[in-house]
């Protein structure tokens, strides 16, 4: 691997430790380099003090739900670049994901998530990415 080649960060906010693990495996062997939060104020916290290139984020999660974290992340870079995935909660989790978009998430996807259409996102989302 060329020495010059900078991995692509990503950040995982979920409050389910075996989605995270998942999601990280599945990043991890396409290359990408991962930051793990288990909710949405860890996540604001990795964001801010690492040069993160996406966020995968959860909808429903414990201190500061994705919505909130969605919000938080684009008043501090409104072209950050985030996915949105959902296994429901009190709604059914096509209507967490309905809001999700509205605040500006480029892609959204239900649990069990589709991991090859996951991968895919990242791979589009971060070529036309702005550093």
């Amino acid at each position: 691997m060329n020495g010059d080649i900078v991995m692509k960060k990503i950040l995982i906010a979920d409050d389910d430790q075996q989605i995270r693990n998942m999601l990280r495996i599945t990043l991890e062997r396409a290359e990408y380099e991962v930051v793990e939060a288990c909710d949405g104020l860890e996540a604001v916290a990795a964001y801010k003090t690492q040069a993160i290139d996406l966020v995968i984020t959860d909808i429903v999660m414990p201190e500061k739900e994705g919505i909130e974290l969605i919000m938080e992340l684009k008043a501090i870079n409104p072209r950050v670049g985030i996915i949105a995935i959902s296994g429901g909660g009190r709604i059914n989790p096509e209507d967490y994901l309905k809001w999700a978009r509205r605040f500006g998430v480029e892609h959204t996807f239900s649990k069990p998530v589709d991991r090859q259409k996951l991968l895919d996102a990242v791979a589009s989302m971060l070529a036309t990415s702005v550093t």
